[in-house]
């Protein structure tokens, strides 16, 4: 199959999603261009290694002066800034000149950063008549987390953010979810969020992530007693919060039957809060690493892995990876809110300080169960996130988009009578009428959006 993926950031192996959806497709022997956005020159290269897989891509800069832009085009309109934050004319224009080479059969667009893309990619295949069958990947429902973040965020500036952006956010994530043929999602959280904002009018499927299993894989390494981690990056509101709740709310419990008991919190660019965290531990027990090339080691080395989300969206790739690595993992109802992963086997679930601290000492306290759960957990991970899987189901949603979209067209290259019997199964005038009234109210709707 051919297709045109639309990333609004540059898959890498930390944007595990797109990064891995793209390698898997290449491998099933798929044509594929990529079209993104830049910022550094580690992205450039980023780039070229997925060049080598095979993919074309596309590519433009996105500058700062771009984004002040974007941003003032934003509050001018009253789209949300996640909708316009990537937006660059000059990619916009090489879409539609690759598109318009009539070969394109699905073009696959992420995020809502990318639903503007996504919005003039529909516009244009219907201007032209295109083969090409659009499918919006929205990931996350980024209303279903701005509700949460409005709340429960650790700084005021998250916030203040979530809530200024929460209205425009839930008009334009329920406008744009009704326009596409198919919408994708990784959690039914998301999908029953997304789904309320479009007053059900979208066609969403949910089609989750897997992880890499030969790369996160156990070893026969000694772990490091008492030593807790928690990864992710550190500069993302919703990490910060769980950090600042995990060291200063959970761990003076654990500290006080097990004073030495080590945290390791591991991720890129931790903001001022999370540094902060180590500077305050006069016990010289809590380590914040920032970045580090290789997330396996502290996985690997780790007693348990601690996932103490108080919200988020979608799915948790962190857990995955701990799971993947044999670590036994302790999270929130949050963190394993899109998994299947059987609580007290696979996991331990808590939901307070207190809660969250006895199930993490009765790991520490318990050797065999350590070695019992992380074990359960790489079996579950092994079972229900492989990409493999993943990506079959993927292509089986690309084929029945492609197949609605044969049917569409089959039916609007018919005779007015044929068509009338088949949209209507009786053939009367008024539901003929009626029907293209609702076309004509939808293309009217799109091509608001498209041009605001």
């Amino acid at each position: 199959m051919n297709i045109l993926a639309v990333i609004p950031y540059v898959p890498t192996p930390i944007r595990v999603r797109p990064y891995q959806l793209l390698r898997y497709l290449a491998q099933r022997g798929h044509r594929l261009t990529l079209a993104t956005v830049w910022e550094s020159e580690a992205e450039q290269k980023s780039i070229e290694d997925i060049r080598s897989w095979g993919v074309e891509v596309i590519s433009a800069p996105l500058t700062q002066t771009q984004k002040v832009l974007n941003m003032a085009r934003a509050a001018a309109t009253g789209a949300p800034i996640q909708a316009w934050f990537c937006h660059v004319p000059e990619l916009k224009l090489a879409i539609e000149a690759r598109l318009a080479q009539g070969d394109i059969e699905i073009a696959h667009i992420e995020h809502l950063r990318g639903a503007r893309y996504a919005l003039d990619i529909q516009a244009f295949v219907a201007q032209h008549h295109l083969q090409t069958a659009v499918v919006w990947d929205s990931v996350d429902c980024i209303s279903h987390l701005f509700e949460q973040a409005s709340q429960r965020a650790r700084s005021w500036k998250s916030k203040l953010m979530t809530a200024v952006e929460l209205p425009r956010t839930r008009r334009y994530e329920g406008f744009v979810a009704a326009q596409f043929p198919q919408v994708l999602v990784t959690s039914n959280a998301d999908a029953a969020a997304l789904q309320k904002l479009a007053h059900n009018r979208a066609a969403i499927r949910t089609l989750g992530n897997g992880v890499d299993l030969d790369y996160f894989a156990p070893t026969l390494d000694q772990r490091q007693p008492d030593t807790i981690v928690f990864s992710g990056k550190m500069s993302y509101h919703a990490n910060i919060a769980a950090a600042l709740y995990l060291t200063q709310e959970v761990m003076p419990i654990v500290w006080r039957s097990r004073p030495n008991t080590k945290l390791v919190i591991v991720g890129s660019q931790p903001s001022a809060q999370v540094r902060a965290l180590e500077a305050q531990d006069s016990g010289a027990r809590v380590r914040v690493t920032g970045y580090v090339k290789d997330l396996r080691v502290p996985l690997r080395q780790g007693s348990i892995a601690a996932a103490p989300l108080l919200y988020g969206a979608g799915i948790q790739n962190k857990v995955l990876e701990a799971m993947a690595c044999g670590i036994p993992v302790v999270g929130s109802s949050q963190a394993f809110s899109a998994l299947q992963a059987a609580r007290g086997t696979d996991c331990l679930v808590a939901d307070t300080p207190e809660t969250f601290a006895e199930a993490l000492l009765n790991l520490l306290n318990n050797e065999g169960l350590r070695q019992r759960m992380g074990a359960a957990g790489r079996r579950f991970v092994e079972t229900h996130h492989n990409w493999h899987t993943i990506i079959a189901e993927l292509e089986s949603i690309y084929q029945s988009t492609r197949n609605q979209l044969n049917v569409q067209q089959l039916i609007s290259s018919t005779p007015d009578d044929v068509r009338s019997n088949v949209l209507s199964g009786n053939g009367r005038s008024s539901d003929r009428n009626g029907d293209r009234s609702n076309d004509r109210n939808s293309d009217s709707a799109i091509a608001a959006a498209t041009h605001s």
